[in-house]
């Protein structure tokens, strides 16, 4: 939880009582919040802004926006976030500490996003709207954070210098704190080149943060050292990922665990890579079907709470339309006695009538407007990223690149893997899945360029396993992505076939084709990794000038490997 609220209090008892029930349901959601118990308390916080809408409470409506934000953000929502937090702005002109925790909200974001110059620019707002030189030290730190991203060591190093050199930093109730910068600058100094500083930098801050009882800080320092030594000491290297991994799993936080098996995957020095692999696409599927179902939840509540603002509305408006239908009765009782003042007093609510009518019709052609435009936004903004994301390249272990290219390219893999999901929510693996693959297939038909799918209708899918579904519709999709960026093909075709041990793919595109030995680079990597988890095999074909094939073989019954 960011910070706290005060509620205002008003002297009305209608208004007290729903400032109480306003408030009592954020203090609710804030414990709620804490205990992780996410849903609950974002429902909450939504049930609260309501309350504090009719109340035009605008400290308490910015806070549960933020905090409902800060929610979606845990879940990997970025999109949801942003658009969340955003609705917070009108309500904040004057509250500084508010307007740097949005801003702070928005930079998180885009840097997930890798929208990297637009994080700085947010980081740099909500520093500026601090007083406190330990307040500004968060969106400092994630500046630096982005200065490592984007390979700018030296702005890193000399952001993260000056931060060490505050004074109400070097007390020991800081201890958190100052771990944190020391060991981004001592990976800030790795990374630049002056790895002696930077291993010294990194052990202490280490140190600090077990001093401090800091486990979740430490997984962070482990994952640095296990990056240090991937160039020196493969074995200390493994010892320091594992130590990241085991605490990470203790504390359920996801995202580290995936890092710490991108390191393990990359140094390729244990006899359970293959383990490693199953382990990390089982724990990446997983996070992203429970973070998509957390996105349709959140959602969820905020339509039903739109959807029973309407309808309370409408009672609203048919309660107002009933009292002047009484009204207008009673004018006409007494017409009878003074014709010229019904005349008068009728003329006034039919006015009145229209007017309100007009004025109904006008908010909900708004509102309908609105929701229309901000699905298409939506949608196409997130096919938009899709393009820019879906493509990444990567190597196989075995060259003899450098480790830091090989833990790059990995984490491109994961973006890549994580944008794919935002587009494709779910797979339907039941009776549709041959029209769904169908679909997605045809997507990529253009003008000029012919998809051609043979046999597809022939393979017995009812028998083949769930996950053994998923996984070819995925395959498909990255050739198909590979074909769009790399290949100018204008005719692709897609040939299934089985046997009485495999289900058989052929693929063919007329395109420009590659080197054979720079395969890799195209993207194909996330594919072979997919295909040799569950004892497949692939066969690659291709020359420049030449086209692409690749033919694969899965097992239709498959013991995955341990």
């Amino acid at each position: 939880m960011l910070f706290s609220c005060n509620e205002k209090k008003t002297a009305n008892p209608h208004k007290k009582a729903r400032q109480k029930e306003a408030t009592r349901l954020r203090t609710k959601a804030d414990e709620n919040f804490q205990k992780q118990n996410l849903n609950t308390a974002f429902f909450e916080f939504n049930k609260s802004k309501a309350f504090f809408e009719t109340l035009k409470d605008s400290t308490n409506i910015a806070y549960t926006l933020i905090q409902m934000a800060s929610i979606q953000q845990i879940n990997g929502d970025y999109y949801g976030s942003k658009e969340t937090v955003t609705e917070a702005l009108p309500y904040v002109e004057k509250n500084k500490a508010y307007i740097a925790a949005i801003n702070n909200i928005l930079g998180i974001a885009d840097k997930e996003l890798s929208l990297y110059n637009d994080a700085i620019f947010y980081y740099k707002k909500s520093a500026d709207d601090y007083a406190d030189p330990l307040d500004k030290l968060n969106p400092l730190n994630n500046i630096a954070a982005v200065y490592i991203q984007q390979k700018k060591y030296n702005n890193a190093v000399t952001l993260l210098e000056s931060l060490l050199k505050i004074k109400s930093l070097q007390h020991k109730t800081q201890g958190y704190k100052k771990s944190l910068i020391m060991d981004n600058l001592g990976y800030a100094y790795f990374k630049k080149g002056n790895e002696e500083k930077g291993f010294d930098l990194m052990k202490k801050g280490l140190q600090v943060r077990i001093e401090n009882e800091d486990t979740y800080g430490s997984i962070e320092s482990y994952l640095h050292l296990a990056d240090y030594y991937s160039k020196k000491d493969l074995q200390k290297s493994d010892e320091n990922a594992l130590k990241a991994y085991n605490i990470s799993t203790k504390l359920n936080s996801v995202d580290e665990r995936l890092e710490a098996l991108q390191i393990l995957i990359s140094n390729n020095n244990s006899a359970q890579d293959t383990k490693y692999v199953q382990k990390y696409f089982t724990l990446n599927d997983s996070i992203i079907k429970v973070r998509n179902n957390f996105k349709n939840k959140f959602a969820k509540i905020k339509y039903d709470s739109k959807k029973e603002k309407d309808e309370n509305e409408k009672l609203r408006l048919e309660k107002a339309e009933n009292q002047l239908s009484l009204q207008r009765a009673s004018y006409i009782r007494i017409v009878f006695v003074i014709v010229f003042v019904f005349l008068v007093i009728l003329i006034a609510i039919l006015i009145r009538y229209y007017k309100n009518k007009n004025k109904s019709i006008e908010l909900k052609t708004s509102y309908d407007t609105e929701t229309r435009i901000a699905k298409k936004i939506h949608d196409e903004l997130a096919n938009d990223v899709f393009q820019v994301i879906a493509f990444a390249e990567s190597q196989t272990l075995s060259t003899e690149n450098t480790k830091e290219n090989l833990l790059q390219k990995l984490d491109d893999i994961y973006g890549r893997v994580r944008g794919i999901s935002r587009e494709n929510n779910s797979i339907d693996t039941g009776i549709n899945f041959t029209k769904t693959i169908k679909e997605m297939l045809s997507a990529y038909n253009t003008a000029e360029r012919n998809i051609m799918v043979t046999n597809l209708e022939q393979i017995n899918w009812e028998a083949i396993d769930e996950m053994k579904k998923i996984t070819i519709s995925r395959i498909l999709q990255e050739l198909m992505v590979n074909m769009k960026k790399h290949s100018q093909a204008n005719l692709v075709v897609i040939k299934f076939e089985s046997d009485q041990k495999s289900i058989l793919i052929n693929y063919m595109d007329n395109g420009v084709g590659c080197e054979k030995s720079t395969i890799v680079k195209n993207g194909l990597q996330n594919m072979a990794n997919r295909i040799l988890a569950f004892n497949g095999t692939f066969d690659l074909e291709t020359a420049p000038d030449k086209g692409f094939r690749v033919k694969i073989a899965m097992p239709e019954q498959t013991l995955i490997k341990a």
